[in-house]
Protein backbone atom coordinates (compact mmCIF):
# COMPACT_ATOMS: atom_id res chain seq x y z
CA UNK A 1 0.00 0.00 0.00
CA UNK A 2 2.85 2.60 0.90
CA UNK A 3 4.43 1.21 -2.27
CA UNK A 4 1.08 2.65 -4.28
CA UNK A 5 0.67 5.96 -2.47
CA UNK A 6 3.92 6.85 -3.00
CA UNK A 7 4.36 6.16 -7.02
CA UNK A 8 0.68 8.03 -6.79
CA UNK A 9 2.18 11.13 -5.23
CA UNK A 10 5.04 11.00 -7.65
CA UNK A 11 2.92 10.70 -10.43
CA UNK A 12 0.97 14.14 -8.96
CA UNK A 13 4.36 15.96 -8.29
CA UNK A 14 4.99 15.23 -12.20
CA UNK A 15 1.71 16.09 -13.27
CA UNK A 16 1.47 19.33 -11.43
CA UNK A 17 4.80 20.44 -12.89
CA UNK A 18 3.83 19.54 -16.79
CA UNK A 19 1.71 22.71 -17.04
CA UNK A 20 4.71 25.05 -16.20
CA UNK A 21 7.25 23.08 -18.09
CA UNK A 22 4.79 23.40 -20.79
CA UNK A 23 4.29 26.87 -20.97
CA UNK A 24 8.29 27.73 -20.54
CA UNK A 25 8.74 24.75 -23.09
CA UNK A 26 6.22 27.35 -25.42
CA UNK A 27 8.44 30.45 -24.39
CA UNK A 28 11.40 29.10 -25.98
CA UNK A 29 10.14 27.78 -28.93
CA UNK A 30 8.44 31.16 -29.58
CA UNK A 31 11.67 32.64 -29.24
CA UNK A 32 13.59 29.87 -31.25
CA UNK A 33 11.53 30.56 -34.23
CA UNK A 34 11.27 34.08 -34.32
CA UNK A 35 15.38 34.02 -34.47
CA UNK A 36 15.44 31.90 -37.54
CA UNK A 37 12.99 34.35 -38.77
CA UNK A 38 13.98 35.83 -41.77
CA UNK A 39 11.10 37.38 -42.77
CA UNK A 40 7.50 36.98 -43.24
CA UNK A 41 3.92 38.56 -43.70
CA UNK A 42 0.85 39.06 -42.19
CA UNK A 43 -2.95 39.74 -43.20
CA UNK A 44 -5.62 40.24 -40.52
CA UNK A 45 -8.06 43.12 -39.20
CA UNK A 46 -7.59 45.56 -36.62
CA UNK A 47 -10.14 46.67 -34.34
CA UNK A 48 -9.98 49.86 -32.25
CA UNK A 49 -12.52 51.29 -29.48
CA UNK A 50 -13.28 54.81 -28.15
CA UNK A 51 -15.59 55.26 -25.94
CA UNK A 52 -18.87 54.52 -28.09
CA UNK A 53 -16.74 54.56 -31.41
CA UNK A 54 -15.14 51.72 -33.30
CA UNK A 55 -12.84 51.76 -36.35
CA UNK A 56 -11.68 49.04 -38.10
CA UNK A 57 -8.95 48.25 -40.22
CA UNK A 58 -7.17 46.08 -42.76
CA UNK A 59 -3.62 45.19 -41.77
CA UNK A 60 -0.84 44.00 -44.51
CA UNK A 61 2.37 43.78 -42.47
CA UNK A 62 5.91 42.65 -44.40
CA UNK A 63 9.04 42.33 -42.57
CA UNK A 64 12.63 41.24 -43.73
CA UNK A 65 15.89 40.89 -41.63
CA UNK A 66 18.11 44.15 -40.87
CA UNK A 67 14.89 45.97 -39.81
CA UNK A 68 12.93 46.65 -42.86
CA UNK A 69 9.00 46.74 -41.84
CA UNK A 70 5.92 47.70 -44.24
CA UNK A 71 2.72 47.75 -42.06
CA UNK A 72 -0.24 49.04 -44.29
CA UNK A 73 -3.19 50.07 -42.41
CA UNK A 74 -6.98 50.75 -44.34
CA UNK A 75 -9.88 51.98 -43.09
CA UNK A 76 -12.51 49.56 -44.05
CA UNK A 77 -15.09 52.47 -43.21
CA UNK A 78 -13.24 54.71 -46.31
CA UNK A 79 -10.85 52.61 -48.02
CA UNK A 80 -8.07 55.38 -46.66
CA UNK A 81 -4.75 53.79 -46.31
CA UNK A 82 -1.88 54.94 -44.62
CA UNK A 83 1.51 53.01 -44.59
CA UNK A 84 4.29 53.07 -41.77
CA UNK A 85 8.01 52.46 -43.34
CA UNK A 86 11.09 51.47 -41.82
CA UNK A 87 13.96 50.68 -44.01
CA UNK A 88 17.33 51.53 -44.22
CA UNK A 89 17.16 55.47 -44.23
CA UNK A 90 14.73 56.55 -41.70
CA UNK A 91 11.22 55.75 -40.97
CA UNK A 92 8.43 57.55 -42.51
CA UNK A 93 4.38 57.50 -42.46
CA UNK A 94 3.13 57.46 -45.85
CA UNK A 95 -0.30 59.20 -46.74
CA UNK A 96 -0.63 58.88 -50.47
CA UNK A 97 -4.25 60.41 -50.66
CA UNK A 98 -2.24 63.76 -50.14
CA UNK A 99 1.45 62.65 -51.89
CA UNK A 100 2.62 63.37 -48.56
CA UNK A 101 5.24 61.58 -46.08
CA UNK A 102 6.49 61.85 -42.71
CA UNK A 103 9.58 61.38 -42.06
CA UNK A 104 10.93 60.25 -38.69
CA UNK A 105 14.47 60.08 -36.84
CA UNK A 106 12.84 57.29 -34.46
CA UNK A 107 13.41 53.96 -33.12
CA UNK A 108 10.16 52.50 -34.15
CA UNK A 109 8.84 49.73 -33.24
CA UNK A 110 10.69 49.50 -30.56
CA UNK A 111 9.87 51.96 -28.20
CA UNK A 112 6.93 50.43 -27.09
CA UNK A 113 4.37 47.51 -27.82
CA UNK A 114 2.92 46.91 -31.39
CA UNK A 115 -0.40 44.99 -31.74
CA UNK A 116 0.36 43.85 -35.17
CA UNK A 117 4.41 43.00 -35.37
CA UNK A 118 4.78 39.23 -34.51
CA UNK A 119 8.65 39.94 -32.75
CA UNK A 120 6.64 42.66 -30.64
CA UNK A 121 4.21 40.21 -29.86
CA UNK A 122 6.38 37.52 -28.43
CA UNK A 123 8.75 39.47 -26.88
CA UNK A 124 6.15 41.16 -24.56
CA UNK A 125 5.69 37.57 -23.89
CA UNK A 126 8.72 36.40 -23.21
CA UNK A 127 9.68 39.77 -21.18
CA UNK A 128 6.61 39.59 -18.44
CA UNK A 129 7.63 37.13 -15.46
CA UNK A 130 4.31 37.28 -14.08
CA UNK A 131 2.75 36.38 -17.37
CA UNK A 132 -0.06 34.39 -16.91
CA UNK A 133 -0.92 30.98 -19.51
CA UNK A 134 -3.81 28.88 -19.68
CA UNK A 135 -4.76 25.58 -22.57
CA UNK A 136 -7.70 26.83 -24.51
CA UNK A 137 -9.54 24.84 -27.20
CA UNK A 138 -6.74 24.01 -30.40
CA UNK A 139 -4.13 26.12 -28.40
CA UNK A 140 -3.05 28.29 -25.84
CA UNK A 141 -3.19 31.86 -24.60
CA UNK A 142 -0.81 34.20 -22.94
CA UNK A 143 -1.57 37.21 -20.65
CA UNK A 144 1.27 39.94 -20.50
CA UNK A 145 1.44 43.62 -19.39
CA UNK A 146 1.66 46.31 -22.22
CA UNK A 147 4.03 48.75 -22.59
CA UNK A 148 2.26 51.63 -24.54
CA UNK A 149 3.63 55.25 -23.14
CA UNK A 150 1.42 57.76 -24.44
CA UNK A 151 -1.65 55.51 -22.99
CA UNK A 152 -1.01 54.72 -19.44
CA UNK A 153 -4.86 53.33 -19.92
CA UNK A 154 -3.67 50.25 -22.05
CA UNK A 155 -2.04 48.02 -19.21
CA UNK A 156 -2.59 44.23 -20.24
CA UNK A 157 -3.02 41.61 -23.21
CA UNK A 158 -4.23 38.52 -24.48
CA UNK A 159 -2.58 36.26 -26.87
CA UNK A 160 -3.97 33.27 -28.55
CA UNK A 161 -1.62 31.20 -29.83
CA UNK A 162 -2.13 27.76 -32.19
CA UNK A 163 -1.14 24.48 -31.42
CA UNK A 164 1.41 25.16 -33.95
CA UNK A 165 1.95 28.01 -32.05
CA UNK A 166 1.13 30.75 -34.93
CA UNK A 167 -0.54 33.63 -33.64
CA UNK A 168 -3.99 33.77 -33.63
CA UNK A 169 -5.08 36.88 -31.82
CA UNK A 170 -4.29 39.69 -29.70
CA UNK A 171 -6.77 41.62 -27.55
CA UNK A 172 -5.78 44.90 -25.25
CA UNK A 173 -7.51 45.79 -22.39
CA UNK A 174 -8.03 48.99 -20.43
CA UNK A 175 -7.26 49.54 -16.39
CA UNK A 176 -11.22 48.77 -16.83
CA UNK A 177 -10.86 45.33 -18.36
CA UNK A 178 -12.73 46.44 -21.19
CA UNK A 179 -10.98 45.64 -24.82
CA UNK A 180 -9.99 48.76 -26.58
CA UNK A 181 -7.75 47.10 -29.55
CA UNK A 182 -8.52 43.71 -31.26
CA UNK A 183 -6.03 42.13 -34.01
CA UNK A 184 -7.09 39.15 -35.79
CA UNK A 185 -3.96 37.32 -37.87
CA UNK A 186 -5.64 35.76 -40.66
CA UNK A 187 -2.65 35.08 -42.87
CA UNK A 188 1.05 34.39 -41.28
CA UNK A 189 3.63 33.46 -44.12
CA UNK A 190 7.11 33.05 -42.61
CA UNK A 191 8.79 32.25 -46.53
CA UNK A 192 7.50 35.47 -48.54
CA UNK A 193 9.50 36.62 -51.56
CA UNK A 194 10.08 40.46 -51.73
CA UNK A 195 11.24 42.25 -54.76
CA UNK A 196 14.13 44.05 -55.24
CA UNK A 197 13.22 47.43 -54.52
CA UNK A 198 9.99 46.95 -52.05
CA UNK A 199 10.41 48.32 -48.66
CA UNK A 200 12.27 51.50 -50.91
CA UNK A 201 9.93 55.03 -50.43
CA UNK A 202 9.56 55.69 -53.82
CA UNK A 203 9.03 52.31 -54.99
CA UNK A 204 5.69 52.23 -52.57
CA UNK A 205 4.52 55.75 -53.01
CA UNK A 206 4.41 55.53 -57.13
CA UNK A 207 2.66 51.81 -56.60
CA UNK A 208 0.60 53.15 -54.28
CA UNK A 209 -3.29 53.35 -55.54
CA UNK A 210 -4.91 56.71 -54.20
CA UNK A 211 -8.63 54.99 -54.11
CA UNK A 212 -10.36 56.14 -51.36
CA UNK A 213 -13.55 57.49 -50.25
CA UNK A 214 -12.39 60.36 -48.35
CA UNK A 215 -13.01 64.14 -49.83
CA UNK A 216 -9.90 66.10 -49.74
CA UNK A 217 -11.06 69.84 -48.88
CA UNK A 218 -9.45 72.02 -51.11
CA UNK A 219 -11.71 75.51 -50.48
CA UNK A 220 -12.85 75.96 -47.16
CA UNK A 221 -13.80 73.99 -43.73
CA UNK A 222 -17.59 74.17 -43.30
CA UNK A 223 -17.25 74.40 -39.67
CA UNK A 224 -15.18 74.59 -36.94
CA UNK A 225 -14.73 71.31 -34.78
CA UNK A 226 -14.20 71.89 -30.70
CA UNK A 227 -12.69 69.48 -28.44
CA UNK A 228 -15.23 68.10 -26.30
CA UNK A 229 -12.65 67.63 -23.82
CA UNK A 230 -10.58 70.78 -22.29
CA UNK A 231 -8.19 70.26 -19.40
CA UNK A 232 -10.07 72.04 -16.25
CA UNK A 233 -9.78 75.67 -15.83
CA UNK A 234 -8.46 76.04 -19.48
CA UNK A 235 -10.74 78.09 -21.78
CA UNK A 236 -11.32 78.98 -26.06
CA UNK A 237 -10.71 82.49 -25.05
CA UNK A 238 -9.48 83.28 -29.44
CA UNK A 239 -10.29 82.09 -32.89
CA UNK A 240 -8.74 83.18 -35.99
CA UNK A 241 -10.11 81.77 -39.29
CA UNK A 242 -7.07 83.28 -42.27
CA UNK A 243 -6.88 82.15 -45.73
CA UNK A 244 -4.11 80.18 -47.27
CA UNK A 245 -3.33 79.49 -50.92
CA UNK A 246 -5.68 76.72 -51.27
CA UNK A 247 -8.25 76.53 -48.35
CA UNK A 248 -8.32 77.86 -45.13
CA UNK A 249 -6.69 77.42 -41.88
CA UNK A 250 -8.91 77.91 -38.19
CA UNK A 251 -6.06 79.11 -35.12
CA UNK A 252 -8.01 78.61 -31.76
CA UNK A 253 -5.90 79.58 -28.22
CA UNK A 254 -6.86 77.84 -25.12
CA UNK A 255 -5.53 79.58 -22.14
CA UNK A 256 -5.77 79.13 -18.14
CA UNK A 257 -4.38 76.44 -15.68
CA UNK A 258 -3.25 74.38 -18.72
CA UNK A 259 -2.96 76.46 -22.36
CA UNK A 260 -2.90 75.31 -25.77
CA UNK A 261 -2.93 76.00 -29.15
CA UNK A 262 -5.42 74.05 -31.57
CA UNK A 263 -4.94 74.51 -35.75
CA UNK A 264 -7.18 73.18 -37.94
CA UNK A 265 -7.18 73.64 -41.59
CA UNK A 266 -8.13 71.92 -44.97
CA UNK A 267 -5.80 69.32 -46.46
CA UNK A 268 -4.35 69.68 -49.58
CA UNK A 269 -3.03 67.18 -52.19
CA UNK A 270 0.58 67.89 -52.83
CA UNK A 271 1.43 68.85 -56.76
CA UNK A 272 4.89 66.92 -55.90
CA UNK A 273 5.41 64.29 -53.51
CA UNK A 274 6.56 65.48 -50.54
CA UNK A 275 8.50 64.76 -47.83
CA UNK A 276 8.19 66.32 -44.45
CA UNK A 277 11.17 66.02 -41.67
CA UNK A 278 9.86 66.07 -37.94
CA UNK A 279 10.73 64.90 -34.59
CA UNK A 280 8.91 62.52 -32.44
CA UNK A 281 6.94 59.12 -32.91
CA UNK A 282 4.59 57.74 -35.39
CA UNK A 283 1.23 57.94 -33.27
CA UNK A 284 -2.20 55.99 -34.52
CA UNK A 285 -4.93 57.91 -33.29
CA UNK A 286 -8.31 56.23 -33.97
CA UNK A 287 -8.97 56.56 -37.40
CA UNK A 288 -5.53 57.74 -38.31
CA UNK A 289 -2.02 57.80 -37.77
CA UNK A 290 -0.32 61.44 -36.68
CA UNK A 291 2.78 62.72 -35.30
CA UNK A 292 3.84 62.84 -31.64
CA UNK A 293 6.14 64.68 -30.28
CA UNK A 294 6.60 65.64 -26.51
CA UNK A 295 4.63 68.72 -26.62
CA UNK A 296 2.43 68.58 -30.09
CA UNK A 297 0.64 65.91 -31.63
CA UNK A 298 -0.66 66.68 -35.53
CA UNK A 299 -2.97 64.28 -37.82
CA UNK A 300 -5.34 64.04 -41.02
CA UNK A 301 -8.59 62.98 -40.59
CA UNK A 302 -11.56 63.19 -43.09
CA UNK A 303 -9.61 66.00 -45.11
CA UNK A 304 -8.76 68.42 -42.56
CA UNK A 305 -5.07 68.48 -40.99
CA UNK A 306 -5.20 68.98 -36.92
CA UNK A 307 -2.52 70.11 -34.89
CA UNK A 308 -2.10 70.68 -30.97
CA UNK A 309 0.94 72.46 -28.99
CA UNK A 310 1.33 72.88 -25.49
CA UNK A 311 4.08 73.63 -23.53
CA UNK A 312 1.85 72.32 -20.30
CA UNK A 313 -0.12 69.42 -21.37
CA UNK A 314 1.50 65.91 -21.27
CA UNK A 315 1.15 63.14 -24.21
CA UNK A 316 -1.35 61.61 -22.61
CA UNK A 317 -3.59 65.09 -22.08
CA UNK A 318 -2.68 65.76 -25.90
CA UNK A 319 -4.26 62.94 -27.11
CA UNK A 320 -7.35 62.98 -24.87
CA UNK A 321 -8.26 66.71 -26.42
CA UNK A 322 -7.12 64.89 -30.11
CA UNK A 323 -9.69 62.16 -29.41
CA UNK A 324 -12.30 64.36 -28.16
CA UNK A 325 -12.26 66.04 -31.24
CA UNK A 326 -12.73 63.29 -33.52
CA UNK A 327 -15.64 61.93 -31.33
CA UNK A 328 -18.24 64.10 -33.23
CA UNK A 329 -18.45 67.32 -35.12
CA UNK A 330 -19.85 70.35 -32.64
CA UNK A 331 -20.45 73.97 -32.33
CA UNK A 332 -19.34 76.17 -30.03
Amino acid sequence: MKKIISLLLMVLVLLSGCGKCGEEDIVKDLGKKMDKTSAYKVDGTLEIVNNDEVYNYDVEVSYMKDNYYKVSLTNTANNHTQIILKNKDSVYVLTPALNKSFKFQSDWPYSNSQIYLLESIINDIKNDKDRQFTEVKNGYQFTTTVNYPNNKNLVKQKVELSKKLKVKSVKVYNKDSVISMTMKFNKIDYSPIFKKNYFELDTIMKSSVIDDDITIKTSSLDDTIYPLVVPTGTKLTNEEKVEKDKGERIIMTFDGEKPFLLVEETANIEDEFTIVPTYGEPYRLMDTLGVMTDNSLSWTSNGIEYYIVSDVLNQEELVEVAQSINVVQTMK
